[in-house]
């Protein structure tokens, strides 16, 4: 057995897990579906899919991890046959994919903490944001192009990786300490926001569309996906990084007590986000004199737009507008670190090297191909590749995972192992989240994209580029496949 490296404690473990999982989407997406879905009534779907769906898996990783003492391809083949090794790389391929965009948006926080000191984007953040600051090619106008490099977000893309480089670089004791640090500072601002938030003007008004439920939304199917695409989203499943992160720990380390408190801990962020979220909106849609349903966005809308226009009628905007992008900003390091950790650890366990050159080795491939979404057309393409790997690979791959794992290895045998070393017992159905539960919903979701992709395309781009998820796939299962059989160094 190798000489593994290990967390500086529990506690640092369950930072670092509920900072993987904990992200932008708590605030800028979270309270949205809520919003849309029926209000308080979405919780009902929510904590169903939380209980069948989010827990079971998250579960099922730390045990894949902490097991093997494994990253996601060489805990794939140790658990369900060198055959099947190229899922897991097939997870780190579509992770490494999206550290190249996710580490851009870092960068455009990066530059919203400096222009809060100025409240650069006044008069209006909508144009600031897509016209001046992204400098973005008009809608009309982009066929695929991606135009200048814009010098504010690779400065900015550049912060990001030396942050996300030098919280990892030294392995999972100091990962632990930094990611408590991180996720600790934005639970406090946003409790602050949220107090702030409750005292404007119209701020009721503005939970009341959060909260108030409207139970005859369950009747739609869709609201259920939603909740069950959420949740399995926000716990960062399916990426290799709870896989990687539970190979920290030791072989009997507890399991189903710790995947409790990251899901809970996970979901309490968003909820809390909620509030600061729409108690600022109802005060904007006070001050525009519009109704709150028309200032309602999600996404980056949310976080670029909207928030910035409200922050900057508020006595001491500039000071919000820091606390704000700050947040966000340690929210989003946490992410993705533990995006680049989990393919460390793929590549580690193949081959052998060390954390430094791996680190290394990642870290510039990564940062070299960003910089295509610091270009005027970047907006577009980050958007695209966004929405493939969300809408089919992640999902793709969680499904294999709970099949694979569930069957081949054997559900009743992994539920046998973990409550032997667990404070919380699972039943048997867990058994049936994992194996029956999870894979209907997965295939549905599915399938759902692939025809509504069929049907309506995405986003209104042109067919050119929508074909770049075929691309995507292609190579990327191409990839995964050609590195599950590659010959390291030998394995143990």
């Amino acid at each position: 057995m190798e000489n593994r490296e290990r967390w500086n404690s529990r506690l640092g473990f369950i930072m670092a897990a509920v900072g993987a999982a904990a992200g932008l989407g708590n605030i800028w997406r979270f309270p949205y579906l809520l919003y849309k879905n029926g209000g308080g009534a979405f919780l009902i779907p929510y904590f169903i899919a939380l209980l069948t769906a989010g827990i079971p898996l998250v579960i099922l990783e730390y045990f894949a991890g902490q097991k093997t003492q494994s990253g996601a391809p060489r805990a794939m083949a140790k658990l369900t046959g060198k055959t099947w090794e190229w899922v897991g790389w097939f997870a780190l391929v579509l992770v490494f994919l999206i550290s190249t965009y996710y580490t851009v948006i870092i960068a455009w926080v990066v530059d919203h903490i400096a222009y809060s000191i100025n409240l650069a984007w006044q008069p209006n953040a909508e144009v600031f944001f897509f016209e001046k600051f992204l400098n973005r090619i008009p809608p009309d106008q982009w066929h695929g192009q991606l135009g200048n490099i814009r010098i504010p977000i690779l400065l900015g893309l550049v912060i990001a990786w030396l942050a996300i480089f030098f919280s990892i670089f030294k392995g999972p004791k100091l990962t632990g300490k930094i990611a408590t640090v991180l996720m600790i500072t934005p639970l406090i601002i946003l409790v602050i926001m949220v107090i702030r938030g409750l005292t404007l003007p119209n701020a009721v008004e503005g939970l009341k569309f959060y909260l108030t439920p409207d139970f005859s939304k369950l009747k739609n199917p869709q609201v259920w996906l939603d909740a069950y695409g959420q949740i399995f989203f926000t716990l960062s499943l399916a990426m290799g990084t709870l896989i990687a992160y539970a190979s920290y720990n030791p072989p009997d380390n507890e399991i189903n007590n710790n995947a409790v408190i990251t899901a809970l801990g996970n979901s309490s962020i968003s909820f809390l986000g909620g509030f600061a979220v729409f108690s600022i909106l109802g005060f904007l849609a006070f001050t525009l004199g519009k109704p709150v349903s028309e200032v309602v966005r999600s996404g980056i809308g949310l976080a670029f737009v909207s928030y910035p226009t409200a922050i900057s009628k508020l006595p001491g905007a500039p000071i919000w507008g820091v606390l704000f992008f700050f947040m966000l900003l340690n929210l989003a390091t946490t992410s993705a670190f533990s995006q680049i950790e989990g393919i460390v650890a793929g590549v580690k366990d193949k081959w052998k090297i060390s954390r430094t050159l791996a680190l290394v080795l990642i870290s510039l491939a990564s940062f070299l191909i960003a910089i295509i979404y610091t270009t005027q057309g970047g907006f577009y393409w980050l958007d695209i590749i966004d929405h493939y790997i969300s809408a089919f690979g992640l999902t793709l791959v969680g499904l294999m995972e709970a099949i694979l794992i569930g069957y081949i290895y054997g559900t009743s045998k992994i539920r046998e192992e973990v409550n032997a070393v667990s404070e919380i017992k699972i039943g048997i159905w867990w058994d049936i989240s994992v194996k029956i539960i999870t894979p209907i919903v997965l295939i549905v979701i599915l399938v759902m994209s692939v025809i509504e992709l069929f049907q309506h395309g995405y986003g209104g781009y042109p067919a050119n580029t929508i074909k770049i998820g075929g691309v995507v796939y292609l190579g990327g299962l191409l990839l995964a496949i050609v590195l599950s059989i590659l010959k390291g160094n030998k394995e143990e």
